[in-house]
């Protein structure tokens, strides 16, 4: 095409009115550019964490700092990104076309210290006009344990290696010396460098879409169809609203402890509903711990935002205009938004899946066809190890043995699903594949049966999982969830709580708690996981047939 033909083509974009099917079609490329980023991921990342149990998000906002569009991946991730990026515009409110802003603090807007953020503003016509944004949960970010949780941390200097927000590209060009300082810092940099070149690779990728679909539609015409959608969602979600029952709703939920002898700490949620509006207050949340079960005020916000999110229709888009009747009350200084540099690695777990419950148990009078019973919880596992096949040390996070999901008035709920702050977006893997790649022997994977609470509508069930580890090694463990099982709802019974022991080679054997680390393991010992299940909903009915999980007959 020839600068005339250009030109005219130009002209037309500038004179061209946005229309229902304009609108809709940009709103689905925006959700396809994050999906093109989502798969670069999954296909270029080096660490079993990310190209296995696919735990990262992909998002673009806008300049405004506002949740424009996303794919299916950890909601958890996703909802916390604008305070990411309103940091990353805070410290280079000037960024150019081919900076690299990266970052993971939780006190520079990032959610725990293993997810590390990468920010790419999108020029259109010398304009900023979007952001893509990769957030990457990294299988070791240095500190004081390997595998990036450190329950025996008191401040977050001991949960590892600190980003505020950094150019890691400036202007197209690598800074090389932070690369190597990031690199040197972590226990797999090989790992580590691979991981972080797809997040980039990944954004990038994004970044191009986005550049073609202003370049087809005119810049003018995007950022048109974008205020529609958001304000299409926006409508959407107080439509739902104005159909729940006004009042003001309390709602608890507890997590086990914070490893060093605190017990049954609270999470209170006050949620007032006024026509197509609503509120959610956590100040009564019982104060921050000294432990990493505090939450930054990044995942704070996420965790309200996907209570709110899963009380909505299933289809309607996840944006800012989704979430613009809700607004968020909390206390610095509570376990839900820690202060004072205190440790929080533990948080997009627990108390994600805590707040998320309290909000939910609070609307059961408000909504009840909506609510649905608690996710079960996260209780992790990382295990350190020389893999003598390959001559190289290893790090294997459990994905495996996930935890079943709360049923709801649509049925029972999914075994084996996750967690509510994953939503189903984590997975665990192939087993063969893992089999592979570490010295690992899986003796067993099957449905916990039982597991789900009853009621109306059962949980979903946990999974009975037996492992044995072929290599001398220490494993960390890292979560809750061993004595409070998920909650039901509606009258619905609460799911089973973990069960985690080892099985000496010699006989003996010791249970493993929520947060400990150092533990030997050695040839021949056996890890026995009993994963929780899912809270049930409605009151037990023993003559319908729809008691039975997901799965089962």
């Amino acid at each position: 095409m020839g600068a005339h033909e250009k030109k005219i083509a130009a002209s037309a974009r500038r004179k061209r009115k946005l229309d229902p099917i304009t609108q809709t079609v940009i709103r689905h490329r925006l959700t396809s550019i994050s999906a093109e980023m989502g798969e670069a991921m999954l296909r270029t990342s080096y660490s079993q964490i990310l190209n296995s149990s696919r735990d990262f998000s992909v998002a673009i906002c806008d300049d405004q700092c506002r949740l424009i569009a996303q794919a299916d991946h950890i909601p958890v991730h996703v909802g916390a990104l604008p305070w990411a990026l309103k940091s990353a515009k805070e410290a280079f409110p000037d960024a150019q076309k081919g900076d690299v802003v990266l970052l993971n603090d939780p006190y520079y807007g990032g959610s725990h210290l293993p997810d590390i953020t990468a920010l790419i503003p999108v020029f259109h016509s010398g304009r900023r006009l979007l952001w893509t944004i990769v957030r990457a949960h990294q299988s070791d970010i240095g500190g004081a344990t390997h595998g990036a949780y450190n329950p025996d941390a008191t401040e977050i200097w001991q949960e590892g290696l600190r980003i505020p927000p950094i150019l890691l590209y400036e202007q197209g060009r690598l800074r090389a010396d932070i690369l190597e300082m990031l690199a040197i810092n972590v226990r797999h940099a090989r790992d580590f460098r691979g991981d972080l070149a797809a997040m980039v690779g990944a954004a990038h990728l994004g970044e191009r879409g986005l550049e073609r679909l202003c370049d087809e539609f005119g810049a003018s015409l995007v950022e048109e169809a974008i205020e529609a959608v958001l304000d299409a969602s926006e409508e959407r979600a107080r439509e739902i609203l104005e159909s729940w029952t006004d009042g003001v709703y309390t709602g608890e939920a507890v997590l086990d402890d914070d490893g060093r002898g605190r017990e049954d700490i609270r999470i209170r949620a006050k949620v007032t509903k006024r026509g197509r509006d609503i509120e959610v207050d956590l100040s009564a949340s019982d104060p921050q711990t000294t432990s990493f079960v505090n939450s930054s005020h990044a995942n704070m916000q996420s965790a309200v935002a996907m209570a709110f999110a899963f009380l909505l229709d299933p289809d309607i888009p996840k944006n800012a205009g989704t979430f613009r009747p809700l607004s968020v009350v909390a206390k610095p200084g509570t376990l839900v938004w820690a202060t004072d540099n205190a440790p929080v690695t533990l948080c997009t777990s627990h108390p994600s899946n805590e707040i998320i419950e309290a909000i939910v148990k609070a609307m059961q009078p408000a909504c009840p066809e909506r609510v649905m019973g608690g996710w079960g919880r996260r209780f992790r596992l990382a295990i350190k190890g020389h893999d003598a096949r390959r001559n190289r040390s290893f790090i294997w996070h459990m994905f495996h043995a996930r935890p079943g999901g709360g049923a709801s008035a649509n049925g029972a709920g999914w075994s084996s699903i996750g967690e509510w702050h994953s939503a189903g977006g984590i997975k665990f893997g192939s087993i063969e594949v893992d089999e592979a790649r570490f010295p690992l022997l899986f003796r067993k994977h099957e449905f916990r049966l039982g597991s789900g609470g009853d009621g109306r509508f059962r949980g979903g069930m946990g999974v009975e999982l037996e492992l044995e580890v072929e290599a001398q090694g220490l494993i960390n463990t890292a979560g809750d969830g061993a004595r409070h099982g998920a909650a039901g709802m509606l009258g619905g019974g609460d799911g089973l709580p973990h069960s985690y022991r080892i099985l000496r080679a010699d006989g003996s054997s010791r249970v493993l708690k929520t947060k400990e680390v150092g533990i030997a393991i050695g040839p021949g010992d056996l890890i026995d996981v009993r994963s929780g299940g899912g809270g049930g909903w409605g009151k037990p009915a023993a003559s319908e047939s729809q008691l039975a999980p997901r799965g089962v007959r």
